[in-house]
This record gives C-alpha cells, structure tokens and sequence, in this order.
C-alpha cells in the first residue's frame, strides 16, 4: 500500500493530504489567500502526525502541476521536491485541471447522463481562465487551454449536451454562460489535495515518475510580473 503525500497550491486554496493505497486518510486546507509560504509544510507535518507517521514512511509526494497561480505552483513544487530530495522518494505530478474534473464528476449532488461533459475552470484574470474538457471518464475532449469567457465559449457543446462547471474561474463566468439550461455550476467547488490521491496512486502503480532535478510546474502562460507602485511618483 503506497503512502503518498499530496500538495495542492494551485490557487488561493492551501490543501494537503496524505493517502494510503489511493484513500485520503488525513486532509488540511485554509482559503485564506497568500498563505500557501507559511502553511504548507505545517500542514505537511500535521496530516503526517495524525495518522501516526512519519516522514520516513512515505512512498511518493504528488504534486499538482498547474496551470494555475504562478506563485503558488512554485512553493508546493519546491516543497514537494524538497521532501522528495531528502527522503530519496520519487516524485508524481498530477494535472490541476484533471484532478478537479475527477472531483466536479465525484459530486453526487448533480445528475448525471450520458451525455454529461466536466469543465473544470481556474480563474486567470478579467473574464479569462484555464480550462478543459473531459468526459466522464476523464477523456480529454478538448486540450488544456487559456480561454476568454463570453456568451458564446462552449456553445456547440451546450446545444447538445449538459455541461458542469466548477472552480474559482467557473465563478466569475457564470453570468456569461447562464443563459443556456444546459450549463451547471457547481458552486462552492474548489481545488483540494484530495483529487489528486486516486490519480497519484494511478501513476505510482505504472512507476510513472517525474525527474525531481528538472521538474518545472506547468505554467501555460508566461509569468508577468507588476509594476511596483512608487508612492509620489506621478507618469
């Protein structure tokens, strides 16, 4: 039975969880923004300690690899290749977007057919968001992608099929695409180390590891950085 630590820093939600032959036994998560720095190898040790382990006795650490927050990404890799480093254990990646669709297809609360399409959405800037398409099996229908949201994103989709959308970008975008009965949100979804444990265990099976010295978080935009504001300085 592998003992897999998973870190989810995508976004502004903080969430690890330790899991033991694919089951979330022990899970910490804050929503407090800007706090991944400060609470993610805290919460690393915590569910560690809950379930009476140590360090030691993990298998692998799984690791959400974006897209999502820049900053983010960059402190839950790092930490995850840090305890991969010094435990000498392999390290997994999971996609941030497939995670979420396997927890949006989770929730027993939606109906379902057959017909049904998961479109889990991470927020990006303005009406702009990180996006895919899956099936219910998790089969990409359409790729990973940056996507400007309007009354007409998934149109051909939403004529024929019902579509569920959830994340913090499904959020912001529900006004644009209320339109059509066949779009469902699921409010209140959120990114969670939990999703990543059924694929992580998937991936430990196959041995199907990253390379921790050259690893980089999947970005799919460039990084920009903001321009300081100077106090008195007028342009």
């Amino acid at each position: 039975m592998a003992k897999i630590l998973n870190i989810e820093t995508s976004t502004r939600v903080c969430s690890v969880a330790l899991s033991i032959d694919g089951k979330v036994v022990a899970i910490e998560e804050s929503h407090t923004q800007n706090s991944h720095a400060e609470q993610v190898t805290l919460f690393c040790g915590k569910v560690i300690k809950e379930c009476g382990l140590t360090f030691k006795d993990l298998d692998a650490v799984a690791v959400s690899k974006g897209p999502g927050s820049y900053t983010g990404l960059r402190i839950g890799v790092s930490t995850a290749k840090g305890l991969c480093y010094g435990l000498e254990i392999p390290l997994i990646s999971v996609s941030t977007l497939l995670s979420m669709a396997l927890g949006i297809n989770s929730n027993t609360t939606i109906e379902k057919d057959a017909n049904t399409i998961i479109c889990p959405m991470i927020d990006a800037r303005r009406m702009e968001v990180y996006t895919a398409l899956y099936s219910q099996q998790l089969e990409d229908i359409e790729p990973i992608e940056a996507k400007i949201i309007d009354e007409d994103s998934f149109k051909s989709y939403l004529e024929n099929n019902n579509v569920i959308f959830g994340g913090d970008g499904a959020e912001k975008c529900k006004e644009a695409l209320s339109e059509s009965p066949n779009a469902i949100f699921l409010d209140d979804f959120h990114t969670s180390a939990a999703y990543l444990s059924q694929l992580a265990e998937s991936k430990f099976n196959k041995g199907d590891f990253e390379n921790t010295a050259y690893f980089e978080p999947y970005y799919l935009k460039d990084f920009v950085a903001g321009i300081p504001k100077v106090k008195g300085l007028r342009m």
